[in-house]
């Protein structure tokens, strides 16, 4: 059994062919049940939340996921999403490997939003403002600079420290000038791609900020209570999501802009198996504002872990070298 920790992970998971995964596995499907979601009470601080997430190809790879997402942990300097992620042979039912879940969920987080950033932002987008400042903020750069031709990178945190941080990480790694951003709204009003991880329980991305042919990319805010928009972001946008389901459940921006009237279920324009089967459109122009809403969903994790082992295994067959016989 191959075990992948945080750095062997991330170097089985390139952006470009991790986006592709993606795109594949929204285009042919999989077995994807409901995930369960639990919260769990940490004493002195905000709630936990437990998420367990099965998937399957019938016939190829199953696997799950088990997850912890604790927001107090931002004050212990540890990540707010902890997770580990088991894939088996959906044959035989033989583990095949054990994948780092907090680096496969990062970075299959960011590529879903490239990947919808490719059907749905200017294909001239060049400045991307990120919303927090936590694991996500590098992960969602390097993915939008791996889909869009990005030469200006803005980074907000409501901690300026940790903003600037976020940023010198940023320009180092990609190569692009990247700054903090003490002005949100100032930084919204020139974005072409707003970006936001947060755990915010109220609106950061007003609608009254967005310049025209902007796209907003919501990735934090998983639980309804959550949320980094307001009605008037989602009502002046096409909206569209990864998948309706998990969307119209658990992803705030999407449920409250329901339940007060400012988005009808029928204002959703498409999920991302519409736009990669290509039976829904995209952006339809270059002045039009587009939302995309991201909960999260278990074949994203699937198609990870299967390019992560894969890749993997490719690799160590590789580096194995035949020993030459003794004459």
């Amino acid at each position: 059994m191959l075990q992948l920790d945080k750095d062997a992970t991330r170097d089985a998971l390139d952006w470009p062919p991790l986006i592709e995964a993606l795109r594949t596995m929204f285009r042919d499907g999989c077995e994807m049940p409901v995930r369960h979601h639990h919260d769990f009470e940490v004493p002195g601080e905000a709630d936990g939340t437990l998420l367990l997430m099965p998937a399957w190809v019938p016939g190829r790879y199953l696997g799950v996921k088990l997850a912890t997402v604790v927001p107090g942990n931002g004050g212990r300097d540890l990540p707010a999403v902890m997770a580990s992620y088991c894939l088996s042979d959906a044959r035989t039912g033989q583990m095949l490997a054990l994948v780092d879940g907090g680096e496969l969920t990062a970075r299959r987080t960011a590529a879903a939003s490239a990947l919808a950033a490719d059907y749905l932002a200017r294909e001239d987008a060049r400045h991307l403002v990120i919303v927090g400042t936590g694991r996500l903020s590098a992960n969602l750069a390097a993915a939008h600079a791996a889909v869009r031709p990005l030469s200006r990178i803005s980074v907000w945190g409501r901690d300026a420290e940790k903003a600037k941080v976020a940023a010198a990480e940023i320009a180092e790694t990609l190569g692009i000038y990247c700054v903090a951003a003490p002005d949100l709204e100032a930084a919204v009003r020139e974005a072409d791609i707003v970006s936001a991880a947060t755990l915010s329980e109220t609106p950061l991305i007003h609608g009254d900020w967005l310049p025209e042919g902007c796209h907003v990319d919501l990735v934090g805010a998983f639980k309804p209570s959550m949320r980094e928009s307001d009605d008037a972001a989602v009502s002046r946008a096409r909206v569209f999501v990864d998948t309706r389901a998990g969307a119209m459940k658990e992803g705030g921006d999407i449920v409250q802009a329901l339940m007060s009237g400012a988005l009808r279920e029928s204002d959703i324009q498409a999920d991302l198996f519409d736009l990669c089967r290509n039976t829904a459109p995209g952006r339809q122009s270059a002045s039009e504002v587009t939302l995309f809403k991201s909960v999260g969903a278990a074949l994203e994790d699937l198609a990870g872990a299967i390019l992560a082992y894969e890749t993997a295994s490719a690799k160590n067959a590789a580096e194995v070298k035949p020993v030459m016989p003794v004459m």
